[in-house]
């Protein structure tokens, strides 16, 4: 089992930054890819950024645009998701997953544990 706890969410102006933390407990998550998925009010949930559990290959939607960076310390037991040049559309609840052997996929039905979520609102 693993158990995981986003943090970092909050109230940011458009043009801001934030950095999100997802920490696990449990299983160790060296084994697992990491991924980062959101959901905005009425809109289903969508892909984000993932790591596969080897950490040498990432992966972001089309939306990033070079806006997000998606990072994993195993040994804290943590993946960071830091968000710049945020956008209104943005606004969303994110979540963290964790895919066993996974390589990163951005289908959330692969993922084997999520967290909580965080929410993060841009505002104008």
């Amino acid at each position: 089992q693993m158990h995981l706890v986003e943090s970092g969410g909050g109230l940011v102006q458009a043009g801001g930054s934030l950095r999100l933390t997802c920490m696990s407990s449990g299983t160790s998550p060296e084994f697992y890819a990491m991924g980062w998925f959101r959901q905005a009010p009425g809109k289903e949930r969508e892909f984000v950024s993932a790591m596969n559990w080897g950490g040498d290959r990432s992966d972001y939607a089309d939306f990033v645009n070079g806006r997000f960076t998606i990072s994993r310390d195993d040994a804290k037991r943590t993946v960071d998701l830091q968000m710049k040049n945020l956008k209104l559309e943005d606004t969303a609840v994110y979540f963290c997953a964790a895919d066993l052997w996974g390589e990163g996929g951005r289908d959330g039905r692969d993922y084997d544990f999520w967290g909580q979520g965080t929410q993060v609102t841009v505002s104008a």
